[in-house]
């Protein structure tokens, strides 16, 4: 079913007890859709829950004709079971939703002002990488600005150790290297990032903000906006910690990953 309202007793109202994915569709065609439905599926299969049939999923982004959209999906368990207790036969639910979109541009040319949250992820390695719709560390953590010119905020963990962004994953290139943090103890495995770990040599660190102090270059990146260079990093009080000048160093991912995304990647070029 397309965007219709869900019964007060389904379990993904009530408990987030379901999963979701944001799929960037061009003119009909699902961009990383491979990707999408392997996520999908590994949380379905971690939550238990069944999924929709393929033939019905592959359905959606033909119904949505010529432009730059985002498909949004949604599948909960359903309704039923008593509490915290799930129905021993779930019935799930499919809810989906087409939004046209334009992607920030400028965020591509200009780099982008992120801050550190205050928030810290907690581990839980069952949930980690999927995109389960329990995001109140998300929400929270969004929550610590209201700086337009804020573009993003850094997770770490309870350790300390860098995570993610509140909606984006983390690349950045130190001592010639390219190095993401990481995500299996908590946070989202994001398509784009895997597509680019097909490409590169990025290898997964356990590191803090440190690495990214030291970082020559640094990206967050996500398989709908595609690859924002970072200009400066902030603490959570909103003080400078570290800028980076938008130069060659900073197109590097863009080169490899907006060509999957059909986006320009010598955005630089044109401011």
């Amino acid at each position: 079913m397309a965007d219709e309202p869900l019964p007060f007793d389904d379990r993904g109202l009530a408990y987030g007890d379901g999963l979701f994915e944001t799929v960037l569709v061009r003119d009909g065609h699902p961009l990383l859709w491979d990707a999408h439905l392997q996520r999908l599926a590994r949380g379905a299969q971690r939550l238990e829950i069944p999924l929709p049939d393929t033939q019905t999923l592959a359905s959606l982004p033909g119904q949505v004709g010529a432009g730059l959209f985002v498909l949004k999906l949604l599948v909960t368990r359903g309704s039923g079971g008593r509490g915290y207790a799930s129905p021993a036969s779930p019935t799930p639910r499919l809810r989906w939703r087409c939004m046209p979109f334009t992607p920030q541009s400028a965020y591509w040319r200009d780099g982008v002002r992120v801050r550190l949250c205050r928030l810290r992820l907690g581990h839980q390695p069952l949930l980690a990488g999927i995109k389960h719709l329990n995001r109140l560390e998300n929400v929270m953590a969004r929550r610590e600005w209201c700086d337009a010119d804020v573009a993003e905020g850094v997770l770490c963990d309870q350790y300390d150790r860098l995570v993610e962004t509140t909606s984006m994953n983390l690349v950045w290139q130190r001592h010639g290297a390219l190095e993401t943090p990481d995500l299996t103890a908590c946070g989202v495995a994001g398509t784009l990032l895997a597509a680019l770990r097909q490409r590169l040599p990025i290898r997964t660190r356990e590191v803090g903000v440190e690495a990214l102090m030291e970082a020559d270059a640094a990206w967050v990146v996500n398989s709908v906006q595609g690859v924002w260079p970072l200009r400066q990093l902030d603490d959570a009080e909103g003080a400078c910690l570290r800028r980076w000048t938008m130069q060659d160093a900073q197109r590097y991912l863009q080169r490899h990953a907006h060509p999957v995304l059909g986006y320009p990647h010598d955005v630089f070029d044109e401011a």
